[in-house]
């Protein structure tokens, strides 16, 4: 079988009447896959051509998105990055540095079908497994790989309301940070990126972990936040930066993707204000939800930050099958480790030449 073909046929389960056709297609050239995605209800902004943009111009990974037709019109879209490194091997991925981007069915598909395609994909292309965040479209027996926490905000009952939701605390916060005389900016140009890119390596360094390179941020940038798919939120006191998120908005689903901030300001609140900002921008341009992303679930403290802003909770598996032999595998969380004591301790230019050495292996 050769997928790159025009079309893959794939027998239907004895339920259907009619053939699937599956196709792969480049995202980057086929404008069927952005108008697939528009026409989902659950698509967010990793489903995106924009999305894949950034991961081809930052990390060098190759889109292999797969249509899966019936009669014409779209049964489901499934996008998956391929990663092929010397380092960490060549594997599906759907998709890369994304926390949630699961499968996105228009109809009914038998789920030994969907196994089936990855199975045949992964192994014509001599993948170690392929990784699918989010259970959509899987039959409901597979195990997950390993589970996060994920917390998304309803913003369909107006700002008012969704502030009373609030704990006390983060009220608090937000008001008391509107008292420090603080500048908060809504913008989305390049000097804006570099300022949150500063933030960002503080932050990372705090958290044991190397920040992703510049290159990745300026695709953001160009890709996504200049064409009006998101915006950084920045809050300076007396001129310096000192807070700063990264929203993503397509269509009418958001995510808070990247926060950061300058330890030596906590006090005041800053990085309260600007998720505040943020959530009134992403509602004034008809945002319904904001998703917080994944948390670990050992990640106690920030579990009660994303619960304290009236976010629900909700538990986010992924799904690892191995390759060939088409098991499930099981993975563990590798956000807490050794790793971490060693990257909090190293200056702060040794760890962002470590982050562009080794994130274009990772996912």
């Amino acid at each position: 079988m050769n997928v790159f073909a025009p079309a893959m046929p794939a027998p239907a389960p004895a339920d259907f009447s009619s053939v699937l056709e599956v196709r792969v297609v480049d995202p980057l050239a086929d404008g069927a896959w952005d108008h697939g995605v528009a026409g989902h209800p659950e698509a967010g902004p990793f489903h995106s051509s924009a999305w894949a943009r950034v991961l081809v111009r930052a990390y060098g990974h190759r889109p292999v998105y797969l249509l899966i037709h019936r009669g014409g019109r779209p049964a489901a879209l499934l996008p998956l990055m391929e990663v092929d490194s010397v380092l960490t091997g060549r594997r599906g991925v759907c998709v890369p540095f994304a926390d949630r981007c699961g499968p996105l069915l228009f109809e009914k598909i038998d789920p030994r079908l969907l196994v089936d395609v990855l199975c045949r994909l992964g192994r014509e292309r001599s993948w170690r497994h392929v990784e699918v965040r989010g259970a959509a479209g899987l039959p409901a027996e597979v195990p997950a790989s390993v589970e996060f926490y994920a917390h998304e905000l309803d913003l369909r009952p107006g700002l008012e309301s969704v502030f009373a939701g609030f704990e006390p605390s983060v009220r608090r916060a937000i008001r008391k940070a509107g008292q420090e005389g603080l500048t908060v900016e809504v913008r989305a140009d390049a000097e804006a990126v570099r300022a949150f890119g500063a933030l960002h390596a503080r932050s990372r360094r705090r958290h044991g972990l190397p920040p992703q390179p510049a290159r990745f941020f300026q695709a953001i940038q160009e890709e996504m936040l200049a064409p009006g798919q998101g915006t950084v939120v920045l809050a300076s006191q007396a001129g310096t930066p000192v807070a700063a998120a990264v929203f993503f908005l397509t269509g009418s689903r958001a995510v808070y993707k990247f926060g950061a901030s300058d330890e030596r300001a906590q006090a005041t609140r800053a990085n309260n204000l600007v998720m505040w900002q943020g959530i009134q921008w992403l509602a004034e341009r008809g945002a319904a939800a904001l998703h917080f992303g994944r948390t670990s679930c050992s990640q106690d403290g920030l579990r009660r930050y994303k619960r304290g802003w009236g976010a629900a909770e909700s538990l986010l598996p992924y799904h690892k099958l191995s390759l060939p032999d088409a098991t499930w595998a099981h993975d563990r969380d590798h956000s807490a480790g050794r790793h971490t004591a060693f990257f909090s301790r190293l200056p702060l230019p040794i760890n962002r030449f470590l982050g562009a050495v080794l994130y274009p292996h990772l996912d």
